[in-house]
């Protein structure tokens, strides 16, 4: 079944609501009007092979779940699931009468500590990151294996570039043979020493992963001691993979709201962290979910770039603290009962096929 398809079978639809921004209390001038929803499969698709566990339009700002994924996220106290259950009755476009078997109640449990507070986390992570590469930005030219060897020099080591230049030798003119025992530790000569014969260089050439071994004649003494820093350049070539990345599929308009504002974050990504981190926080003390939200000013604020991204941070540490002990005395369930949502789910069902409801 496409979107196009259930919207005109609109019997299908249990709950239809206007989601995002709007619900959240969050909405400001030219901002997206998102959807979320129900429905159930038709009982000859049930029974048959065609399962669907989720419709969508094109631009994915309307999602409409199938009763039976939607109460199985409800078991794991998914938080857009959670929040489409308590959609303010404002927001709420067709409310089916079998809605009313699905208490908010029955689906909140300890599980919530980790699923809105762990996703914020998640969001923590990628502010930060985006903070890292908006400050410190990487070369537009890729450095290369020869940038992260270096050469023992004066009881210390220095740069492999520096004693190339020194010695007024080129890479290509080079050899290595393994040093036992070390790991990515190399004994370095140089053609000068070769009577007859060209060593390979110390790599393949500028697109080379890995450093290069050579032949070297028997009793030939090395003219100095190479390490080649692998790890950091793996670490540095993921880095510059996900730069690459970023760089490219980075959406333009917040990005420049981010510049905009000149705080290194991506603000409305934070604003969202602090909300779920306050929904997270209601859950435990409250036990309920409250989607429209109270602190507007403040959430705006963080939107705005109003805060410096270390006090974010401050904040953030300080609210999870929080949050931990606001779950450890909480009277919540430790998870939620799937036995409820399975009967729920079966009621349903039943209700819905024979038309008695």
């Amino acid at each position: 079944m496409t979107y196009k398809q259930l919207k005109k079978q609109k019997e299908l639809i249990l709950l239809d609501c206007i989601s995002g921004s709007m619900a959240y209390n969050l909405n400001m001038a030219g901002s997206d009007v998102d959807k979320k929803g129900i429905f159930i499969m038709p009982q000859k698709q049930l029974y048959g092979f065609e399962r669907q566990e989720q419709i969508a339009n094109e631009t994915n700002d309307e999602v409409y779940f199938e009763m039976g994924r939607f109460l199985e996220l409800l078991t794991k106290n998914n938080p857009n699931i959670l929040e489409l259950l308590s959609t303010p009755k404002e927001y709420v476009l067709f409310r089916h009468p079998l809605m009313d078997l699905i208490r908010p109640d029955d689906f909140l449990s300890k599980l919530c500590q980790d699923t809105f507070a762990g996703y914020a986390q998640t969001q923590i992570k990628k502010a930060r990151g985006l903070n890292k590469k908006i400050n410190r930005p990487l070369d537009a030219e890729r450095k290369s294996v020869l940038d992260f060897c270096f050469v023992i020099y004066n009881n210390g080591s220095i740069p492999l570039s520096e004693w190339l230049n020194e010695h007024d030798f080129d890479q290509s003119e080079c050899g290595l043979v393994n040093l036992n025992h070390f790991r990515n530790v190399y004994l370095l000569y140089h053609q000068k020493q070769l009577t007859d014969g060209w060593f390979k260089g110390i790599v393949s050439g500028p697109d080379a992963d890995d450093v290069q071994l050579s032949s070297v004649p028997m009793g030939l003494e090395n003219i100095a001691v190479m390490n080649f820093n692998k790890d950091s350049y793996s670490i540095y070539c993921r880095e510059y993979k996900e730069y690459l990345e970023w760089e490219e599929n980075r959406n333009q308009h917040r990005y420049q709201s981010t510049l905009s504002h000149g705080k290194s974050y991506d603000a409305k990504n934070m604003m969202h962290t602090f909300r779920l981190l306050n929904m997270a926080e209601e859950i435990a003390l409250y036990q309920q979910i409250i989607v429209k939200r109270e602190d507007r000013d403040f959430l705006l604020k963080i939107r705005n770039g109003e805060f410096e991204f270390d006090y974010l941070m401050q904040m953030v540490e300080d609210k999870l603290e929080r949050i931990k002990a606001a779950y450890e005395n909480s009277s919540l369930p430790n998870k939620v009962d799937i036995k409820i949502a399975e009967n729920i789910l079966v009621q349903i069902r039943q209700k819905y096929y024979s038309g008695k409801y």
